[in-house]
């Protein structure tokens, strides 16, 4: 793990048993408690981007918070990718499936224009679901899935492969097992 990365890791939160016994929840809300690594973490992230994307989506929630500092380093629009029923119509919306259940997410058409390349942004990439299924929104809607970014990955729950038939463009800061 080179400086970097270890300074990411050192700040951000466990907590033990959440949402369930033997889980370990990687927190990142304590990463805001240090202004200049949220800063290089956003740098970070648009150097990756610039000039491979058009506009920038944040996965609701947490994905919007890094998700909108990246798009203003790269001077782009911004564009919420929400669950159902929290933005105005019209709103075209795609399903997954969960490990308990199904869920909807929505984002506003008219903010993707046919072609337009996306990086698709969250906090935490897990088992790909929600990646995936905001991936399939915005091809739904004529625009391109051109990169993924994470501040960390699950590796133990393979979600990046679900995200390769999109692109191979994936970025992961941290990798836990």
């Amino acid at each position: 793990m080179d400086t970097f990365t270890q300074l990411i890791d050192e700040n951000i939160g466990r907590v033990p048993d959440f949402p369930s016994p033997g889980i370990q929840f990687k927190d990142i809300s304590t990463l805001f408690q240090n202004p200049p690594l949220v800063n290089e973490i956003a740098t970070v992230f648009a150097t990756y981007s610039q000039g491979k994307v058009d506009a920038v989506c944040g996965i609701e929630s947490r994905g919007f918070l890094f998700g909108l500092l990246i798009a203003q380093k790269l001077g782009l629009p911004f564009v919420l990718i929400r669950k159902t029923g929290k933005l105005p119509p019209p709103t075209v919306s795609e399903s997954y499936r969960l490990e308990y259940g199904e869920a909807t997410i929505e984002v506003q058409p008219a903010y993707i224009k046919d072609g337009m390349r996306f990086l698709i942004h969250d906090d935490v990439l897990a088992t790909g679901g929600t990646a995936q299924a905001t991936a399939k929104l915005i091809k739904k809607c004529g625009g391109v899935p051109a990169q993924f970014s994470f501040i960390a990955e699950l590796v133990s729950l393979g979600g990046k492969q679900r995200l390769l038939q999109y692109s191979y463009e994936i970025q992961c800061l941290l990798s836990y097992e």
